[in-house]
């Protein structure tokens, strides 16, 4: 299926372009000028075009008519006649050529034993012709072929194929009629058969496709694949081009154990809204019994005058919807209990920032996700009054849960902030003084509240912060290169005094993550209903090697500790150990490129209040050349409730590598120590010839959620793209790329086409 033996490429010349293609002096100003290729002229109004014979020897009547024999050519303007004889009438316009025959018209190429032709009209006939269609270099032969106009040609009893291999292309289109029409840039096959390497895949009355890269309506590449859970799978999406700003894509797919399926994908695009619609339906799943289904629309209007809206509605049939009857391409790593849906306004306008919203979740287990029915959010912020930064928040929100045994109610939320920023060159500080107000008012108490649980109560707490750093530079060298070393100290202090808030419930609050950009927030914890009491100083060293002369930043290296003064008291949850909320802890990290595409990064947490390894990341890419990639990763973070204390123990390998001319292979492993499994796996080939790109994979995948043990899966997944005739890609390469940073797929990019570039 690979073999190129015998093939006999056709012949293109593509246009010049950039300072090649303009004309050259040859003697001063005025001087003529040397134009370096064909160039087009428009005639201006009134003037007639010039029409110019050659041939061995000519015979004419003037004004009537004229008969040419040996290389006889007849040009006018975009036509273009020759043959071994022609006779030209003058009365009707017409040129009747026989011999060797070409015919060319508007930069399309007819070539055959005879052919008559109207000049001005770009009408005519040319009988058993071989073509070539300028737009796609799209060719073929037939038993004869119309010219209707200058953009409409019939071919009757044909093919058409855009593979450069004409003796023995690797696919082709035959049909019994086909219309070419450059104007509306499509082709239509009338009973046409699709050939791939000799084996017809597809027959259809009725077949149309672009002559040219661009969106033209039409079946797309169709997608393969045979996976444990939905067997044999395949789909052939059917995209509509409705319009320049919106189009519809329907794919009907059959699952051998599943049933039959569509899918239907709206987008649009305004200039003051957008959108887009996408709704799965499964009206019988044989291995649930059941009718499935998924709907997601996204919509968003700018009003104008700073106003805004916007709708996000996600439902679906049951939990599992999503992994079981992901597409074919999409390669389910993970899955998903809690659906958005949501609708809200928005106004922006200088320091003012407001959002009303709705919003709502879709669960199928016991998720503590809150609901906000509804909730107004308002920021102000001014920067640089008299040298004051200041602002505020506030926030109303009512919080429903569909858990009869869970706290509901309303919170208000005022958190007004000022702080002095002083930058110089090489140094700032900036005092910052921040207060947190929360007032609730609770409509139902859960089981799981603290005994005493009021059901109005406010909380108030201040927090003070000062942030200063300083930056220095000097020139080194180093391995025989020269380069700008920074050296930038930084210190961070919080006091936040201790106020009592275990009555509060935990309505939209979590731990925050703790990282080189969780050091420097003065709070533990994500949300309003916590804010952790802390005396904490925070010191970090980071030094960078620049190259001078590019700007890059070849290499940087941070140290930072974080240190208690007392030991906070505020948890998550009453009754968690004060080791949860301590931030006594060591981060380091480095990241640096050594060579060309050789680049490298490590970092690791260690916690001094627990004394055990928090995190640590270790990476290394390699890419020395275009699509060759080679990704190598360890990751591990200690297990917590936000992993619902399970760790993370993994390593992860991904590349892309050429394993021949045309052939390049694609592969991932996330492989857990701690379970000493396979997480997922993912092994594909991709194969690119001139004319058609095959990618196959084969996929182990994982899916978790709360409430179930994960599951596993396989499949093996294929992709077809017929370049010129159905080359949008369904999936596949985006999760190739999804699946290997750095990943770069073969390009589909053609140079630029004219009427002149095959210009006989």
């Amino acid at each position: 299926m690979l073999s190129t033996a015998g093939c006999v490429p056709l012949a293109g010349y593509a246009q010049l372009v950039g300072a090649s293609a303009v004309p050259e002096p040859l003697d001063g100003v005025w001087s003529l000028r040397l134009d370096p290729q064909l160039t087009e002229h428009p005639l201006r109004a009134g003037d007639k075009p010039v029409t110019s014979v050659i041939a061995d020897s000519v015979t004419a009547t003037t004004g009537t008519d004229v008969s040419l024999k040996g290389h006889a050519q007849l040009r006018r303007y975009a036509s273009i006649i020759k043959g071994d004889a022609l006779h030209y009438d003058v009365d009707t316009d017409k040129a009747d050529a026989y011999g060797q025959v070409q015919l060319v018209d508007d930069g399309n190429v007819f070539n055959g034993p005879d052919a008559h032709f109207y000049v001005e009209a770009n009408e005519g006939t040319i009988s058993v012709p071989k073509y070539r269609f300028h737009l796609t270099g799209g060719w073929g032969s037939a038993q004869r072929a119309d010219l209707i106009d200058n953009e409409r040609t019939v071919v009757h009893h044909g093919t058409y194929s855009t593979c450069q291999c004409e003796s023995d292309p690797a696919w082709y289109l035959k049909a019994s009629e086909f219309d070419m029409d450059t104007g509306n840039d499509e082709g239509i096959a009338h009973n046409g058969v699709l050939f791939f390497q000799g084996v017809p895949l597809l027959a259809s009355p009725w077949l149309s496709f672009p002559l040219s890269g661009a969106r033209r309506s039409g079946f797309l590449p169709p997608t393969f694949s045979i996976s444990s859970t939905n067997g044999v799978d395949v789909a052939l999406p059917y995209y509509f081009n409705l319009a320049p700003n919106y189009d519809l894509t329907l794919t009907p797919r059959i699952m051998s154990k599943r049933g039959e399926m569509l899918t239907a994908d709206y987008r649009y695009l305004q200039p003051n809204d957008s959108g887009s619609i996408s709704v799965a339906w499964l009206p019988h799943d044989e291995i649930t019994k059941t009718d499935r289904y998924s709907i997601a629309l996204n919509q968003t209007w700018n009003i104008g005058s700073g106003f805004g809206a916007y709708v996000n509605y996600n439902r679906v049939s049951d939990s599992t919807v999503v992994t079981d009857l992901a597409s074919g391409v999409a390669f389910p790593t993970g899955s998903t209990t809690l659906y958005q849906q949501e609708a809200g306004l928005t106004y922006t306008n200088g320091p003012w920032s407001v959002l009303a919203r709705e919003q709502r979740w879709q669960a199928f287990t016991s998720d503590s996700t809150y609901n906000r029915e509804p909730q107004v959010n308002v920021h102000y912020a001014r920067y640089n009054v008299g040298g004051f930064d200041f602002g505020a928040e506030a926030d109303a929100t009512r919080f429903t849960i569909s858990s009869a045994d869970a706290t509901q109610g309303s919170r208000f939320v005022f958190n007004p902030y000022v702080s002095y920023p002083i930058e110089r060159p090489g140094w700032f500080i900036t005092p910052k003084l921040a207060w947190h107000f929360a007032a609730y008012d609770l409509t139902t108490i859960g089981s799981d509240a603290p005994a005493g649980q009021p059901k109005t109560f406010d909380v108030n707490v201040p927090t003070f912060s000062l942030d200063s750093g300083m930056r220095f530079e000097r020139s080194v060298r180093l391995f025989g290169q020269s380069y700008i070393q920074t050296l930038e100290p930084r210190l961070f202090y919080v006091y936040t005094p201790y106020r009592n808030q275990s009555f509060a419930p935990l309505f939209d609050t979590a731990t925050a993550d703790f990282g080189l950009t969780e050091l420097f927030m003065p709070n533990s914890f994500v949300g309003n209903d916590r804010v952790s009491d802390a005396s904490r100083l925070t010191a970090a060293l980071t030094t960078r090697f620049i190259d001078p002369s590019s700007g890059d930043e070849r290499a940087r290296f941070v140290l930072a500790e974080q240190y208690d003064f007392r030991t906070p008291q505020v948890t998550l949850n009453p009754g968690d150990a004060i080791g949860t909320v301590a931030r006594t802890s060591v981060i380091g990290g480095a990241s640096y490129k050594l060579g060309p595409g050789f680049s490298a990064e490590q970092a690791v947490e260690y916690s001094q209040a627990n004394h055990y390894l928090t995190n640590a990341e270790i990476g290394f890419g390699w890419s020395p050349a275009s699509r060759e990639v080679l990704n190598v990763a360890y990751r591990y973070t200690r297990a917590n409730s936000t992993l619902d204390y399970q760790p993370v123990n993994q390593f992860i390998v991904s590349e892309q590598w050429p394993l021949s001319h045309n052939v390049v292979s694609v592969a991932r492993v996330n492989y857990d120590m701690s379970t000493h499994r396979l997480i997922a796996g993912l092994l594909g080939l991709q194969y690119d010839a001139d004319c058609w790109s095959l990618g196959v994979a084969f996929e182990k995948y994982t899916n978790a959620t709360s409430t179930t043990s994960p599951s596993t899966g396989t499949r093996v997944l294929m992709q077809l793209q017929l370049k010129g005739f159905s080359q949008v890609d369904n999936g596949l390469l985006n999760q190739f790329r999804a699946n290997v940073p750095g990943y770069t797929p073969a390009t589909t990019e053609s140079e630029p086409v004219s009427r002149f570039s095959d210009y006989p």
